[in-house]
């Protein structure tokens, strides 16, 4: 298993890459749908319907497959023996913030449940400040992964 696990390895971490750029736009993009939505949405006739059908399709289509990708290569490659030290700090605040990172998108799918049912109480300002969250946490991550600390 660990010879497959090592040949394997440059392709899972390809894909999971790929995968990390495709969830993190997804977070990154969100956010901002929900910004206009709560501000101008309502200005438009069908805007709204048109916010959420863009919201839902983000969220279904990129985000969660990029997400499961994410995490299944990310285990992968985990799980190869001698890649990860588990002895440094680097692999700690990377796997903390991954996990932040997971309940971002979480908190994101929740936010757009009640945009979708009428019960939101979060103002464009709360939104946007919200999107700073994934460029944190993109630091901390890239930070720990290149640097090793």
């Amino acid at each position: 298993m660990t010879d497959f696990l090592f040949t394997i390895y440059p392709w899972v971490k390809s894909l999971h890459i790929m995968a990390v750029i495709s969830w993190m736009a997804g977070l990154f993009y969100l956010p901002r749908l929900f910004v206009h939505h709560v501000e101008q949405a309502e200005k438009v006739q069908g805007a709204p319907e048109i916010f959420l059908m863009m919201q839902e399709k983000l969220l279904k289509i990129i985000m969660r497959p990029a997400m499961i990708v994410t995490w299944a290569c990310g285990l992968i490659m985990v799980f190869t023996p001698g890649i990860v030290d588990w002895s440094w700090i680097w692999p700690w605040t990377k796997g903390a913030s991954v996990l932040a990172m997971t309940w971002f998108h979480h908190w994101l799918h929740k936010q757009h449940r009640s945009l979708e049912e009428g019960t939101n109480t979060l103002s464009g300002r709360t939104y946007r400040l919200m999107n700073e969250v994934p460029t944190v946490l993109m630091v901390v991550i890239v930070l720990s992964v290149i640097l090793k600390f």
